[in-house]
């Protein structure tokens, strides 16, 4: 087995992988070893936080899901689509700076294979022509839903959000919930406000019927860069 390249060297030296460190603490190192010279890379990484969290997600009722705008935002710029039933709708969607947004003008496109977007909402009266897209948009996880807001009359505030940066919660089988907390280049208040705001709105979703903790573990990670456990 090769061993550690000349920038993983550098990276990782002095790092305690099994410890974990103080949130400001991480935050400093990640955004340290990110730096050229001592292990970086040439682009401006993101930033995610990670939890484990005890649920069992073959449960229902004990499914986390929620969909929450940053304090900081994301760092990531969104093309967000619009699936409007009236022309207010669409003129809000549009002021709001969405990048696509149409009726069923635009469903025909998606179905025809045109999915040049990341993000996209729709008006209620719309969802039943837009639920005809669940094995287009499903697989990409971005079929609109009810419980992540993004079947609303509030189009204007949905794109707003969507355009300065929130993220889903949802967590992967084993019941973790990771997802974008910023890139390496914010300030250091601002990727800890953006983590415990995601850690205090995932505490506010605990399911009543989860027994003992609820968020197990916590830690953060970059791009090219490691993860590290965080206390908290």
């Amino acid at each position: 087995m090769k061993g550690k390249t000349r920038r993983l060297q550098l990276r990782d030296a002095n790092i305690d992988f099994k410890s974990p460190y103080a949130l400001s603490q991480a935050i400093q190192l990640l955004q340290e070893r990110a730096q050229p010279g001592k292990g970086g890379v040439k682009f401006d990484p993101s930033v995610e936080f990670v939890f484990r969290c005890n649920i069992d997600t073959t449960k229902s009722d004990q499914m986390v899901r929620a969909l929450i705008p940053l304090p900081h935002g994301t760092g990531k710029v969104l093309r967000v689509a619009v699936f409007a039933d009236n022309d207010a709708k669409v003129q809000e969607a549009k002021a709001a700076g969405a990048d696509l947004v149409g009726g069923s003008d635009l469903i025909a496109e998606v179905r025809n294979g045109r999915i040049d977007f990341d993000f996209c909402i729709a008006t209620p009266g719309l969802m039943p022509e837009v639920g005809t897209l669940g094995r287009i948009l499903g697989p990409r996880g971005l079929m609109p839903t009810l419980k992540t807001n993004t079947v609303t009359q509030d189009v204007g505030s949905a794109v707003k959000h969507a355009k300065f940066g929130q993220v889903e919660l949802k967590p992967e089988k084993a019941g973790i919930i990771q997802g974008l907390m910023g890139k390496i280049s914010f300030s250091p208040e601002a990727l800890e406000e953006n983590f415990m705001f995601v850690y205090e709105a995932l505490r506010k979703l605990r399911p009543s019927g989860v027994k003992g903790d609820f968020i197990k573990k916590t830690g953060i990670s970059s791009t090219m860069g490691f993860y590290l456990n965080v206390k908290i």
